[in-house]
């Protein structure tokens, strides 16, 4: 196996969390939020913004070679689109695990639910960007919920507890 198969294998699937035996999505998931709470603790939300999109676009390279060798149209072990969505979903939050449990849920469920345009991309994008598409899709969803039930939540001092 050449090294450039071996490199999108190790990124696609974002260093072996996408070889699950069950819910490789959900642990893609999660391997993404200590990567994306280190990027928003150095760099803030426009760092974690750069690496989603510079992320995406590996994401694309590797989905496609992973496509290729495994002759499999979006194999479930491909798991760097769900790092991309999750981090999308985590650019407003707080680095505290209150503030990414919400990002967390909200992405997995928009993931799962596949509202439009997530369905349309999962369905109708048989390639490499399809594979990235719906994932980049459910982050933006998430993104907007999480943002708008931690803004409620702190601005109402509910939960007083969570910033503290």
């Amino acid at each position: 196996m050449s090294l450039k198969i071996k490199t999108a294998f190790t990124l696609g699937t974002w260093f072996g969390s996408g070889k699950a035996p069950v819910a490789s999505g959900t642990f893609g998931s999660l391997a993404a939020l200590p990567f994306g709470a280190v990027i928003m603790y150095y760099g803030g939300w426009p760092a974690l913004l750069a690496a989603s999109i510079i992320t995406y676009f590996v994401g694309v390279w590797a989905a496609d070679i992973i496509m290729q060798q495994t002759k499999t149209q979006d194999p479930g072990l491909i798991v760097i689109d769900e790092v991309v969505g999750q981090w999308l979903a985590l650019l407003s939050m707080p680095i505290n695990l209150p503030a990414y449990l919400i990002a967390f849920l909200f992405f997995r469920f928009f993931d799962i639910l596949k509202p439009w345009p997530v369905s349309w991309a999962d369905t109708k994008l048989h390639n490499a960007s399809g594979v990235m598409l719906d994932d980049v899709f459910a982050g933006i969803y998430a993104f907007i919920c999480s943002h708008l039930l931690w803004f409620f939540i702190v601005s109402k001092g509910w939960f007083q507890i969570i910033e503290n």
